[in-house]
């Protein structure tokens, strides 16, 4: 860690790539929506600092998905708590020192609260839209879930190229890995890169999710990056590394959910640093796994013995691995320390 104690890494500009909107509120912020809503009789739903006490992080891939369909929904489940909770997740990325954002998040139809799909959406835009800032700037990524039908993943796509140049830059796919079928997406995805949108994908997140045929079908969708990035066979890393994929990793999210052996000193950032492909620390779900952007690089340079020469080089590295165009990787070539 030599010389990162002459770093103050919370104030350094950071770029955040993957970034999933409801993994991301608070659990002050859920805590905060909770009690209104409990006050006004609203919800028959327990305290989430008892659902998710402070201090616990460790949810792996069993216990982390139905954290969000049987609570995180129910709770932000109208338009009042979903503007507020986004609001809540911007103020947070500004406070940590992200300077560019694109935050992610599946489009969900909301019938009590009178949301389409599309209303949902527009309604996130107008947060990102309407947020005060003069540092950071946001963009959108729309994500399929990997249980999505195929008819589904393509509303999802259609609803990204509609606003395609008003916010939304990508479109992203996720969910647990344990379910789907990839190649049900792929009319969707081609549909996305026809259009020029950016294409992000969650990788090899688990073995289940790393099968030769499912990661070439992925690597047929031609994405920009990839996400996780931890079950690679050798010669799926030969494609990656020829084709310079953007590198979305996330040290404290694969750490705690168990998603790797071993501890962060063992996570395969020690293997992706400086084969040539664009790589970017991200936290995925600060709000679940409690790891802010800036201690992702307090991480890294204190298991891995980056200087600060070369953390302000990684966070600068990300700049060519945005979906936000060339006005915008401009910029941030400015803002960016050296």
């Amino acid at each position: 860690m030599k010389g990162v104690e002459k770093l103050d890494l919370r104030a350094m500009p950071k770029i955040e790539l993957h970034a999933h909107l409801s993994g991301s509120i608070s659990r002050r912020c859920l805590h905060e929506i909770w009690v209104k809503k409990q006050t006004l009789g609203e919800t028959i739903l327990q305290d989430p600092l008892l659902e998710m006490p402070e201090g616990k992080f460790d949810f792996d891939l069993v216990t982390f998905f139905p954290l969000f369909s049987r609570y995180i929904y129910n709770l932000c489940n109208d338009r009042d708590s979903i503007v507020y909770c986004t609001n809540a997740v911007l103020q947070d990325f500004q406070d940590d020192g992200v300077v560019y954002l694109e935050l992610r998040t599946t489009p969900r139809a909301i019938p009590s609260a009178d949301l389409t799909t599309e209303a949902y959406v527009q309604l996130i835009l107008s947060c990102i839209a309407n947020f005060p800032s003069q540092k950071m700037t946001t963009k959108l990524i729309l994500s399929v879930d990997r249980r999505n039908s195929a008819a589904e993943a393509m509303q999802v796509v259609d609803l990204a190229i509609k606003f395609h140049g008003h916010g939304i830059v990508a479109v992203d796919l996720c969910g647990d890995p344990t379910k789907g079928d990839v190649s049900t997406f792929r009319d969707a995805f081609m549909k996305a890169k026809r259009h020029s949108l950016g294409i992000t994908l969650h990788f090899a997140e688990a073995p289940q999710s790393s099968t030769d045929a499912e990661l070439r079908t992925l690597l047929s969708y031609e994405p920009d990056r990839i996400g996780h990035v931890i079950n690679v066979p050798d010669d799926i890393k030969e494609i990656i590394v020829a084709r310079k994929l953007g590198l979305e990793l996330c040290i404290s999210c694969n750490v705690h959910a168990k998603m790797i052996t071993g501890s962060y000193g063992d996570h395969h950032f020690g293997y992706w640093r400086g084969v040539g492909c664009p790589l970017v620390l991200c936290t995925d779900d600060v709000g679940i796994f409690g790891s802010s952007l800036s201690n992702e690089y307090s991480l890294i340079s204190e298991h891995f013995g980056l200087n600060r020469g070369e953390l302000c080089a990684l966070a600068k590295d990300g700049i060519q691995a945005i979906f936000g165009g060339d006005d915008e990787k401009a910029r941030l070539a400015k803002v960016m320390w050296i």
